[in-house]
């Protein structure tokens, strides 16, 4: 089991910046890789970044120069650092881990999700 809470979502200004934490328990052995979706109003689920085991990182275009995922690996933690924010950066954003299962395939688990507000 693998059990992922997200936390530091908020409401912030136009051109603010939020940091958002994703804190691992259980198999962490387990988790190949680690990422970030949000959903926003109305709008489809969308994968903003992602964190593998070798640290390689990938961004959506939508945020890449602007956020910044990093993990902590003794603290087994994923964070999400959000500068420049948008409006349309609002949504709900959810922590998700890849992990592998004993069979050799992958799964994946998902934290409860915060809420990031963008508004003046």
């Amino acid at each position: 089991q693998v059990q992922l809470v997200e936390s530091g979502g908020g409401l912030v200004q136009p051109g603010g910046s939020l940091r958002l934490s994703c804190a691992a328990s259980g198999s962490i052995s387990s988790i190949k890789a680690m990422g970030w979706y949000r959903q926003g109003p109305g709008k489809q689920r969308e994968l903003v970044a992602t964190i593998n085991t070798a640290g390689s990182t990938n961004y959506a275009d939508s945020v890449k120069g602007r956020f910044t995922v990093s993990r902590d690996n003794v603290k087994n933690t994923m964070y999400l650092q959000m500068n420049s924010l948008k409006p349309e950066d609002t949504a709900v954003y959810y922590c998700y881990a890849l992990r592998a299962a004993s069979n050799g395939g992958v799964f994946g688990s998902w934290g409860q999700g915060t809420q990031v507000t963008v508004s003046s």
